[in-house]
């Protein structure tokens, strides 16, 4: 028989009931499926097995020898059958000129130059890919560049017998517990209620933290900057 084109990639779902293929595109594998072609012989020997299962005897016999007629015809009807398939599948797929391949027009296929797009890139496509590539490289770069700028080792000990530590954290500064005075007289009250001077209602010294010094607003039982205990009231 005459060659058939474009029967590279293709998968064959034929069964005895009838014909049916995948085309893929040789480029990316978008696909196509033909529509189904009935077998007349499969279905005539579907239709003698159903009625020999039924009632038994020469029709389950004459079902069996359908089905083999049916297989000893396969070979002419299944490539009549992809034939017509694959004049069906050429209305979705382009072939290229310069390479042979059949790819589909969606994402492959370059129609201002009438090639596939691996050999003829489309112009546009490849600038925005350079494009978003030379930008992302460009910025890998800078903050390259920016990093060699950056000073990380003024602070390190380069003589022989010194040997790099991590950077030590900063001890916490005990706050100096201020003397509380009154407010009317100025008398020391510490911590009593009331001036033992005057008798004027005393504000107590705001709470300091043991760990960093904050002086929160409000009594708390832990600091709320570093996480100590806080000093029992009065």
């Amino acid at each position: 028989m005459a060659m058939i084109q474009f029967v590279k990639n293709y998968e064959d779902l034929s069964t005895d009931k009838g014909f049916q293929f995948k085309f893929y595109c040789d480029k990316c594998g978008n696909g196509f499926m033909s529509r189904f072609q009935p077998s007349v012989t499969g279905t005539a020997g579907s239709l003698l097995r159903a009625a020999g299962g039924l009632f038994g005897g020469w029709a389950s016999s004459a079902g069996d020898s359908a089905y083999e007629v049916q297989r000893a015809v396969g070979g002419k009807a299944h490539d009549a059958a992809l034939q017509k398939a694959v004049e069906e599948g050429k209305v979705h797929f382009h072939q290229c000129s310069r390479c042979g391949r059949w790819v589909c027009p969606e994402v492959c296929w370059n129609a201002s130059a009438g090639q596939c797009e691996e050999c003829a890139p489309d112009y546009q496509e490849e600038l925005a890919s350079a494009h978003a590539h030379a930008k992302a490289e460009a910025t890998r770069q800078q903050l390259y560049e920016k990093a060699q700028q950056t000073d990380y080792v003024s602070g390190i000990d380069m003589s022989a017998g010194s040997v790099a530590q991590a950077p030590s954290r900063p001890q916490p500064q005990s706050a100096a517990k201020a003397s509380a005075t009154c407010s009317s007289c100025g008398a020391d009250v510490g911590r009593a209620k009331f001036c033992p001077e005057c008798g004027t209602p005393t504000k107590p010294a705001p709470l300091t933290c043991n760990g960093c010094g904050f002086q929160p607003e409000n009594p708390t039982k832990f600091c709320p900057e570093c996480g100590a205990k806080m000093p029992l009231i009065g």
